[in-house]
């Protein structure tokens, strides 16, 4: 289902320490896009991602997902919201420490009526043969890729992903990078990635530029790069 963003604003602070973070944001992506947020510290990218979470509201607009208006939730509401709409991937893991790596993903299975298959979704990962392993017992990116599998196992419509390879070496970036690509490919969510790395656009179909709160550049491109051929 595609996402859709009207007039967005966010302040943060009051009287006259306040500061307009978000100044009238709109954009659509469509169902299946991956989408790249991109722009420089400051701008308000992590802002807008946190909002179209859930984990932050907006002070004027709203996000549509669906027939879905965040605008008009309550607590209540947004949590359904994200468990049924929104898989998370951070900078860093966030794994649990004494779970396997299969026990991690089953956890958050948990939370949707139509999961998917946890051992396909760990052979699509890559992690079948370390499912019984401990996260210590795992290397930067395999623990990533685990990250992916719980917020992929919900089947969500919209995965985020916040700076996913920020902790990762250039290789181990690209890896992940090629998996978020096959992830598109074979289960259709939409995925909107956070970066500074301006070469990651041109893996995306929509890129949005933001500068000063603003989307100053939306386009879609018109040859889109594999992964594996980003350099950088």
């Amino acid at each position: 289902m595609n996402l859709k963003i009207h007039d967005l604003h966010k302040f943060y602070g009051e009287g006259e320490s306040r500061v307009e973070v978000l100044k009238g944001v709109e954009c659509e992506v469509k169902a299946g896009e991956i989408c790249v947020l991109l722009g420089p510290s400051g701008s308000g990218k992590s802002t807008l991602l946190n909002i179209i979470g859930g984990i932050e509201s907006a002070d004027e607009g709203c996000i549509d997902i669906g027939d879905d208006c965040t605008s008009t939730m309550g607590e209540k509401e947004l949590t359904q919201y994200r468990r049924n709409h929104l898989g998370f991937v951070f900078q860093f893991y966030n794994l649990v420490p004494n779970l396997t790596v299969k026990e991690n993903i089953e956890v958050c299975a948990y939370l949707s009526k139509k999961p998917l298959d946890i051992d396909e979704l760990l052979k699509t990962l890559g992690l079948y043969e370390h499912k019984d392993k401990l996260p210590s017992q795992l290397s930067g990116g395999q623990q990533q890729r685990c990250a992916i599998g719980r917020a992929l196992v919900k089947n969500p419509s919209i995965l985020l992903c916040d700076e996913p390879t920020g902790a990762l070496d250039y290789q181990t970036s690209k890896e992940i990078l090629s998996l978020i690509e096959v992830v598109n490919k074979k289960y259709h969510n939409t995925i909107i990635i956070v970066t500074h790395n301006n070469a990651i656009k041109d893996m995306a179909h929509r890129v949005l530029k933001l500068r000063d709160g603003r989307i100053v550049s939306d386009y879609t491109n018109d040859i889109v790069v594999s992964a594996s051929e980003l350099e950088w």
